[in-house]
C-alpha cells in the first residue's frame, strides 16, 4: 500500500477519477457499493481501481466498494453533510490554543512566536466553524430521529444521547467565552494584532448565534420527549386493552362502556348526511345524469328498464325544399350609371329604374351609402336641395 508523493499527484487522481468519486459519495450510505459500478466508471480499466485501492482511497470489501473513512470525512467536512457531532475536536482545540499561549510566551524569538500566534489564530477559526456546525448537524439529527426512528425505544434514546451532545456543547461553548474573555486575558491583551481582534470578534458572534440555537434546541428536544412518553403511553393503555379484550374480560374488569355513554364527543356523532335532491328536468334532460341513473339501475337490479321517450316522426312538410328569393341591390351598379349621367347623386338615385320597388326612404338610404362608399369619386358640393321636407348635399361625379 502506497500513498501520493505529492499534492499535485493527489489533485491529479481525485480530478481524473471524479465519476467514480462522485457517484460513491452519494451512495455512502448505502454500504453496497458494487464493484462492477465502479468497473463502467473507470471505463472498463481494472488498473485504475487498483490504483486507488492500493492509495486507500477507496477500501475493498469482498465485491462491495467504499470511499476510505479519511477521505470521505474530508469531502464531508468540506462539503458541510457531516452528520456526527465531534465535541472531542473542539475540546482538542481548546487544549491546543492553552498550549500554544504557553509556548508563545516562552519563545523569545519574534519569527517563531509569530507562528504560534498565527496557529492560535487558526485554532480559534476552526472552534467557531465547528462549533456552528455541531449545532446545525445536532438540530438535523434530532428533526430526523423524531421523524424517522420507527422504534420508540430507539428513538428515546437516541434523543436523550443528542441531548447530552447540547449539554457537551453549551460547555465548550462557556469553555471557549471564558478562555477568551478571562481565562488567558494577558494573552489577549499583550497580542498586539489586528487579525487576532478580528477573529475574536467573528468567534463570539458565532458562539451567541449557538448558544441561542441551543436554547431552542433543548425546548425542541423536552417537546419531542414529551410526545414519545405520551404516545408510549397511549400504544401500552392499547396493549392492556386488547389483552382484556382477547381474554373477555374487558367489560368485567373496566367500565369502558359507561365511559363511552358519558362522552359527547363529536367523534362519537354518526356523520350528518344531507341528501341532495336533483330537480325532474335535470334527470330528464342531462346526459350524465342519465349515465348515472342506468349505472345504479344495473346496481340495484330492480327489473326496471329505462328507455328513452322516442320523437314523433317528422311531419314531410318540414323535409320539403322551399325557395326564397330576394332581390339585392347592387350599388356599384348605381355608382357606374351614376359616374355615365349628367345629373346629381339624388336626383339620379330618385330616378333610377331599380330591380324592385323602392320606397322614398330606401332611396335615402341608397343615397347615403354611395357618398359613404365612393366620396373619392364624388364631388360634394356645399348647395343643397330640398324634398320632402328634407335637405340634400348636391353631388356629382369628380370628372364633371
Amino acid at each position: 500500500m502506497s500513498a501520493f508523493s505529492n499534492i499535485k499527484e493527489l489533485l491529479s487522481s481525485l480530478h481524473k477519477e471524479e465519476r467514480l468519486l462522485s457517484a460513491m459519495f452519494k451512495e455512502r450510505k448505502s454500504f453496497n457499493y458494487k464493484y462492477d459500478y465502479a468497473f463502467e466508471l473507470v471505463d472498463n480499466d481494472d488498473n485504475r481501481l487498483q490504483k486507488l485501492i492500493n492509495r486507500s482511497v477507496i477500501r475493498q470489501n469482498g465485491n462491495n466498494l467504499e470511499i476510505d473513512d479519511l477521505f470521505l470525512q474530508f469531502f464531508e467536512q468540506v462539503l458541510e453533510t457531516n452528520e456526527e457531532i465531534n465535541t472531542s475536536y473542539i475540546n482538542e482545540n481548546l487544549e491546543t490554543i492553552k498550549q500554544n499561549i504557553h509556548y508563545y510566551f516562552n519563545e523569545t524569538n519574534e519569527q517563531r512566536k509569530y507562528n504560534y500566534l498565527r496557529k492560535i489564530k487558526t485554532t480559534l477559526r476552526n472552534i467557531g466553524n465547528t462549533t456552528l456546525r455541531n449545532v446545525i448537524d445536532l438540530k438535523r439529527n434530532i428533526d430526523n430521529t423524531f421523524k424517522n426512528e420507527p422504534n420508540y425505544k430507539n428513538k428515546r434514546a437516541k434523543l436523550i444521547n443528542l441531548d447530552l451532545k447540547r449539554k457537551d456543547i453549551t460547555k465548550l461553548i462557556e469553555q471557549t467565552e471564558n478562555l477568551v474573555s478571562e481565562g488567558e486575558v494577558t494573552f489577549f491583551t499583550t497580542a498586539t494584532d489586528e487579525e487576532l481582534g478580528t477573529i475574536i470578534v467573528q468567534l463570539k458572534i458565532q458562539l451567541h448565534k449557538c448558544t441561542h440555537n441551543l436554547i431552542e434546541i433543548e425546548r425542541q428536544i423536552i417537546d419531542f420527549l414529551n410526545q414519545i412518553q405520551y404516545q408510549s403511553n397511549v400504544i401500552e393503555k392499547l396493549r392492556q386493552i386488547k389483552y382484556l379484550k382477547d381474554q373477555f374480560d374487558l367489560e368485567r374488569l373496566s367500565d369502558f362502556k359507561a365511559v363511552l355513554n358519558s362522552n359527547n364527543a363529536v367523534l362519537f356523532e354518526p356523520n350528518p348526511q344531507y341528501p341532495l335532491k336533483l330537480s325532474l328536468e335535470y334527470l330528464q334532460s342531462n346526459e350524465d345524469a342519465f349515465e348515472s341513473i342506468k349505472k345504479i339501475s344495473k346496481r340495484v337490479k330492480s327489473g326496471v328498464k329505462i328507455l328513452r321517450p322516442v320523437a314523433d316522426k317528422i311531419s314531410e312538410e318540414y323535409l320539403e325544399t322551399q325557395i326564397e328569393e330576394e332581390i339585392q341591390i347592387n350599388l356599384e351598379e348605381v355608382k357606374n350609371g351614376f359616374v355615365a349621367s349628367g345629373y346629381t347623386l339624388f336626383d339620379f338615385v330618385l330616378n333610377y329604374n331599380f330591380a324592385k320597388s323602392v320606397s322614398f326612404d330606401e332611396k335615402v338610404t341608397i343615397f347615403c351609402q354611395l357618398i359613404s362608399q365612393y366620396e373619392n369619386i364624388f364631388d360634394i358640393s356645399e348647395k343643397y336641395q330640398e324634398k320632402d321636407n328634407s335637405e340634400f348635399a348636391i353631388v356629382y361625379p369628380l370628372n364633371n
